[in-house]
């Protein structure tokens, strides 16, 4: 007699569906026989530039250490993240990507019975860390693609320990300013965490975005959450990091894993750190990335959702799928978000100029064959 194990496991979990990546180039390239080669990859918000050059020193001189755990503290880089982001090294948390920190949040803060509030065409692991826990996952309707801040109020009730708030969204890339942001922290029930998800506010120029740094002295329900994934190019490293008062990153130290952090990693993240000028130089290049991206739909005639992240949504007003199939076999990985609730829309990341102009390109084509 078989087992469903399906059945076995909770509630919660039987809805889920896995998180679906983005498509690997080598997959591709056994799926299509292309040249991996001549594959460009524009799907999972990844930085295009390469890692930092002082982050491959910092790996390259970690390498003879492999045998060692890491320091499972992560004293370095907590020093470090102290240091620039004006807290104590007690209200530093460090997490195996900032998926990890939600993760965390999640253990530690949710239960059956209990709920969190996000916002509609949020970033898809909210939903999967909150019904991995048998908590109740309540999605406040979004406003033209974003948060709509009112509304997440509004689904708080007496239940809710967690608000999940991104600012810019993924996959959206919408954002709210620093007004919003103050309004919302204040009406929120003091005993609610919010975890306010920042992983693409490096590339927000100036005061265009609310810093969540900024708000942690005046509000101790607040957990800020970053990684170096993005702007500081490590995404495969996963290496991410939450701001909170010294109680909130107690509690989740104490459902954290052991080592969850691994030595290249906070050797890395902590040379990237110190590496502005290629912050900067990442910051510059999505910039005028996102304007060539821009002016190419505009000239197609298309639309597509303003953002402030390292990406952009277009609205193709007819399914995307089949569009997105057609990019594959230009050799071309993008990102389609019907998962998120928006099947007319693709995903695309801010490349290189000559990544984004062949993106164009290719689109131009697989629209024209209708």
């Amino acid at each position: 007699m078989s087992v469903d194990f399906l059945a076995l496991a909770q509630p919660g979990v039987q809805k889920l569906s896995p998180y679906v990546p983005g498509k690997p180039v080598d997959e591709l390239a056994r799926e299509l026989g292309l040249d991996p080669a001549q594959i460009i990859k524009l799907a999972s918000n990844e930085n295009p530039l390469g890692a930092s050059p002082k982050a491959l020193e910092a790996i390259r001189s970690e390498l003879a250490e492999l045998t060692r755990y890491p320091d499972g503290n992560g004293f370095d880089l907590k020093q470090r993240l102290a240091a620039r982001c004006n807290v104590q090294a007690s209200q530093v948390t460090l997490g195996n990507g900032s998926n990890d920190i939600l993760e965390l949040v999640a253990r530690a803060y949710l239960a059956p019975g209990l709920n969190a509030v996000f916002s509609e065409y949020a970033f898809a692991i909210y939903p999967i860390v909150t019904q991995a826990v048998g908590a109740d996952a309540r999605v406040a309707p979004a406003k033209d693609w974003g948060h709509d801040l009112t509304a997440m109020l509004a689904a708080i009730d007496s239940n809710t320990r967690v608000v999940f708030v991104a600012n810019p969204n993924n996959p959206t890339g919408t954002w709210f300013g620093p007004e919003a942001l103050a309004a919302f922290l204040a009406a929120v029930p003091k005993d609610v965490l919010v975890v306010l998800d920042e992983a693409y506010i490096e590339y927000a120029a100036g005061a265009e975005l609310p810093d969540g740094l900024n708000y942690l002295a005046d509000f101790p329900n607040l957990l800020v959450s970053r990684t170096f994934s993005k702007a500081y190019g490590l995404a495969s490293l996963r290496v991410g990091y939450a701001l909170s008062t010294p109680q909130v990153a107690d509690v989740l130290n104490r459902v954290r894993q052991p080592f969850n952090v691994n030595s290249l990693a906070l050797a890395a993240a902590c040379a990237a750190l110190d590496d502005a000028e290629y912050v900067e130089k990442s910051r510059q290049l999505n910039e005028v990335g996102m304007e060539q991206l821009e002016g190419g739909l505009r000239l197609m005639g298309l639309k597509w959702i303003p953002s402030k992240a390292n990406f952009i949504a277009i609205d193709l007003e007819r399914e995307a799928a089949p569009v997105y199939q057609g990019l594959l076999r230009e050799g071309v990985i993008v990102r389609p978000i019907g998962g998120y609730g928006m099947p007319n829309h693709l995903r695309v990341s801010i490349g290189l100029p000559v990544e984004n102009t062949r993106f164009l390109e290719a689109l131009a084509k697989v629209l024209a064959r209708g």
